[in-house]
C-alpha cells in the first residue's frame, strides 16, 4: 500500500514531522477575522466554533456560508480551522466546529454518538442561518474525514444544507463493520462487540474507561504504514493539538464501549435522496480511504463529482495547502451558492 506523506523516520524511531508539500496544519490569515462563538443544540449541549469572517465583507448585506468540521477523533484546530479559514479568504463567511464530546464542545468526553454528530452541523446551520450578514439559503458544509460521512447523515434530514462537499471522507459505519478493503470478517466483529459489551460492566462499576483505536502514542519498528501517516499528523508539531483539559492519551481515541454504535450507523443509505442539492467527494488517488468516496459517489443521484487529487494520501489532504484543490472547492460552492434559493 502506497501512502503519501509518511513521516522520515530516524534510526533511534524519534519522529520528524513531514512538512512538505506545504503542510500548514495552523495556518494564519490576516485577510479574515477570526471570533469564538458557542451556541447550543438540540439537546442543550453547547457547541464551541471559530468564526471566519473576510475583512472586507459588507455585514448589511447577507452572503454565503460554510460549516466546517474536523475529522473522526480531532478537534476544530486540526484540518477545520485552515478550510475555514482558506474559504473566508475566497469570500464565504465560514464556522469550524467541534463535535458534541470533542474540543471544546460539550457531551461526554470521546464517546461515539453519530447522531450527535449530525445534530453539530445542524446546530451551526441554525447559528449561521441567524447571522443578519449570512443568507440562511445559501449555506454548504465541508466534513473532513470522518466527518465527510457525519455531514452525509446531516444532509440528508437537513436541506438546508444547499451543498455539501467531503475530503479524505472515512465512512465510519462500513470501516467498523468490515475494516479496509472488508478485511474484517463476522467472527472478529462479533468479538469486538462482545469485548466492548463486557467493558461496559467494568465502566458501570466505577473501572477505568476503556479507549479505542485512534492513533498510536508510540512508533516501532513494526507500526503499520497507515498508523504512521496518522502519528505524522497526530502526534507531531505538524498537526498535534491537546485541547486544555484533555489528555495526548484521550486525543483521537474514543470509548470502546460507544464505538461499536458506528456498526449501526449506515450514512450512505439514502444518500440519493439529497438530490438534487449538489455534493462533491475529493479524495487523493493514493488515499487507503478512497474506498469511500467511489461508495458515495456510485450511490449518490446526480448533481455529484468526484475529483481525485493526484499522488496524495488521506491525510496530506488534512492540512497540506499545495495539494488541497481550494480552486475547485471555490467554484464548487461559489457555483451552487451563488443564488438565493427557495427551501
Amino acid at each position: 500500500m502506497s501512502i503519501t506523506g509518511s513521516a522520515v523516520f530516524a534510526a533511534n524511531m524519534k519522529e520528524i514531522p513531514d512538512m512538505s508539500n506545504g503542510a500548514d496544519n495552523f495556518y494564519k490569515s490576516g485577510k479574515v477575522t477570526l471570533e469564538r462563538v458557542t451556541f447550543k443544540n438540540q439537546y442543550g449541549m453547547k457547541v464551541v466554533g471559530n468564526l471566519f469572517v473576510p475583512r472586507n465583507l459588507d455585514r448589511n448585506k447577507a452572503h454565503a456560508a460554510l460549516v466546517v468540521s474536523h475529522p473522526m477523533g480531532a478537534v476544530k484546530e486540526q484540518s477545520a480551522n485552515l478550510y475555514a479559514t482558506k474559504m473566508a479568504e475566497q469570500g464565504f463567511v465560514t464556522l469550524s466546529i467541534d463535535l458534541p464530546g470533542w474540543g471544546e464542545s460539550e457531551g461526554p468526553r470521546n464517546l461515539v454518538s453519530p447522531e450527535m454528530y449530525a445534530e453539530g452541523f445542524s446546530a451551526a446551520v441554525d447559528f449561521l442561518g441567524t447571522r443578519p450578514f449570512v443568507d440562511r439559503s445559501r449555506i454548504g458544509a465541508i466534513g473532513i474525514c470522518g466527518s465527510g460521512s457525519f455531514v452525509i447523515s446531516a444532509a440528508k434530514i437537513d436541506p438546508r444544507m444547499r451543498a455539501i462537499a467531503t475530503v479524505s471522507m472515512y465512512d465510519m459505519g462500513a470501516v467498523n463493520r468490515h475494516a479496509l478493503q472488508k478485511s474484517l470478517t463476522l467472527e472478529q466483529r462479533k468479538a469486538i462487540l462482545s469485548k466492548a459489551a463486557e467493558q461496559r460492566y467494568v465502566e458501570f462499576g466505577g473501572g477505568e474507561v476503556a479507549v479505542a483505536g485512534g492513533t498510536d502514542l508510540e512508533l516501532t519498528a513494526d507500526t503499520h504504514p497507515i498508523q504512521r501517516e496518522f502519528y505524522d499528523f497526530y502526534r507531531t508539531p505538524r498537526g498535534e493539538f491537546t485541547p486544555a483539559g484533555a489528555s495526548p492519551q484521550r486525543t483521537t481515541k474514543p470509548t470502546v464501549t460507544s464505538n461499536v454504535k458506528f456498526m449501526n450507523f449506515y450514512p450512505f443509505n439514502d444518500i440519493e435522496t439529497i438530490s438534487p442539492r449538489p455534493l462533491l467527494f475529493i479524495s487523493g488517488d493514493q488515499a487507503h480511504s478512497k474506498e469511500f468516496s467511489e461508495d458515495a459517489y456510485r450511490r449518490a443521484a446526480e448533481p455529484k463529482e468526484l475529483v481525485w487529487v493526484r499522488g496524495a494520501g488521506h491525510v496530506d489532504l488534512y492540512d497540506r495547502v499545495n495539494l488541497i484543490p481550494w480552486a475547485k472547492l471555490t467554484s464548487f460552492f461559489g457555483r451552487h451558492l451563488a443564488q438565493t434559493v427557495a427551501l
